[in-house]
């Protein structure tokens, strides 16, 4: 993809949300391997091939700012944070460079390494939804994140966003448009939400 004359992708990290039901504070602030979540996982959305890294906070911004070093990235407050996912989903993909594809990703998901996201990019085909995927307990194949949406799909899938369903509504109106890719051999692809969680970061 990052080819001349092939459309890139810009990343856009979603890490907004209070940790509410973590209850140690917004997750991007959470100890990662020498440093903070958010940092790692923007690091990592650039090292697997992405152009640009649109990290978008919300709670305790200002806190978060301080305390992190993401000057290799582009960063935006989103004051409407907590009227749901889909008010920050919108303000990252309008932020993206208006040629690229859009891949979206969570702050929570410390098992994310660039090797997914290089998979994502390179499978992605033109006119469709690109999304990892990951063999659950049972067998079972689930749509996880990162997803790429393409150039063609991110306005329409940033109109329907509403509450906290970012892409989700999109997803659920156009499911012959996704390509799930697996990714189980890379990563599990869980979210950090509870404390019974936490040793997703050791």
């Amino acid at each position: 993809m990052s080819e001349s004359g092939a459309t890139r992708t810009t990343a856009v990290l979603l890490a907004a949300g209070a940790g509410t039901r973590l209850g140690l504070g917004p997750k991007a602030l959470l100890p990662f391997h020498g440093r903070t979540l958010v940092e790692v996982l923007a690091d990592v959305l650039a090292d697997g091939g992405c152009r640009e890294v649109v990290v978008v906070l919300g709670a305790d911004a200002a806190k978060v700012r301080a305390a992190v070093d993401l000057r290799r990235h582009r960063v935006l407050d989103n004051p409407g944070w907590n009227t749901g996912m889909a008010n920050s989903f919108q303000l990252g993909v309008a932020a993206a460079v208006p040629e690229d594809h859009v891949l979206i990703a969570l702050v929570d998901q410390p098992g994310l390494g660039p090797e997914t996201v290089a998979r994502l990019l390179a499978a992605h085909r033109p006119g469709r939804v690109t999304a990892a995927a990951y063999r659950t307990t049972n067998g079972k194949t689930r749509r996880g994140h990162p997803l790429l949406l393409d150039v063609s799909l991110r306005s329409e899938a940033a109109a329907m966003a509403s509450g906290d369903a970012g892409a989700r509504l999109f997803l659920q109106a156009r499911p012959e448009l996704i390509d799930l890719i697996d990714c189980s051999d890379l990563a599990g692809g869980e979210d950090l939400d509870e404390p019974d969680q936490l040793h997703l970061l050791d």
